[in-house]
């Protein structure tokens, strides 16, 4: 611990407080599926928490980790198979295609010569999260962080690299991440900045109840082709044997 909080915090544990703050450990939500781990997109399967089964709801239990993965996954996995297996004849054509038009968009951001640099939109980003929707949100605080990310995202074509390399290239890699990043950011923001509520780990210090007659629902975060700001529609929460009741410690 004295290492670490040296290291990292640039403190001496001995003689000064080692500074404590949130961050974040998973993800609640993710691609959604149904119970086979299928997406929308025929032939696209997802598990583990990179996806949403509805095993998680407002809040995410310890141990379903383990559940996404061993269960999930396995299903997943066969379901897939057997998609597979009955696709029958594949338009290899059009898998070139796809795989072409992906590898002209990272040669040309390799050849990119942009102002920008990861790490200053990553931070950027972390901190436009961390403002906007941290542990307690409210109406201006969200809407500033919806505003803040847009604005990561609107910077992200004059983004440079420095290493034009072929092999292992990690800044692409990074690069590439930082993409995924603000796409999530944007979701889950858009997402939270509609929901006028408190539940689970959403906290609202202007909405501090929970609304079942407005918001008992998934919210579901699309980007429509002709660009601009995420679209937020809804799914309905099967409940089954368990009522959402207060949380009361």
């Amino acid at each position: 611990m004295l290492e670490l909080g040296r290291i990292y915090a640039n403190v001496n544990p001995v003689t000064e407080c080692i500074p404590i703050r949130p961050v974040v450990h998973y993800m609640m939500g993710g691609i959604d599926t149904n119970i086979d781990g299928a997406t929308d997109v025929p032939g696209l399967y997802a598990a583990g928490e990179t996806a949403c089964v509805s095993l998680n709801g407002a809040n995410r239990l310890g141990s379903n980790s383990l559940s996404e993965c061993v269960v999930f996954g396995a299903r997943s996995g066969q379901k897939a198979l057997e998609y597979a297996k009955g696709v029958g004849d594949v338009n290899e054509a059009k898998l070139r295609k796809v795989g072409f038009e992906e590898g002209e968009r990272i040669q040309a951001m390799r050849a990119k010569k942009g102002s920008e640099r990861i790490s200053g939109l990553r931070k950027d980003l972390n901190l436009a999260m961390e403002r906007g929707f941290g542990v307690y949100r409210e109406e201006a605080t969200l809407q500033q962080g919806v505003a803040d990310v847009a604005a990561v995202k609107a910077r992200l074509p004059g983004l440079g690299l420095e290493d034009s390399s072929t092999v292992f290239n990690t800044e692409i890699i990074a690069a590439l991440e930082l993409e995924s990043m603000v796409d999530v950011a944007e979701a889950l923001a858009a997402a939270a900045a509609v929901r006028k509520e408190s539940r689970g780990a959403h906290t609202r210090k202007d909405y501090p109840t929970r609304d079942d007659q407005q918001h008992l629902h998934h919210s579901l975060v699309f980007r429509d082709a002709g660009g601009g700001a995420p679209r937020v529609d809804k799914s309905d929460v099967t409940l089954g044997h368990w009522e959402p009741e207060e949380r009361k410690y």
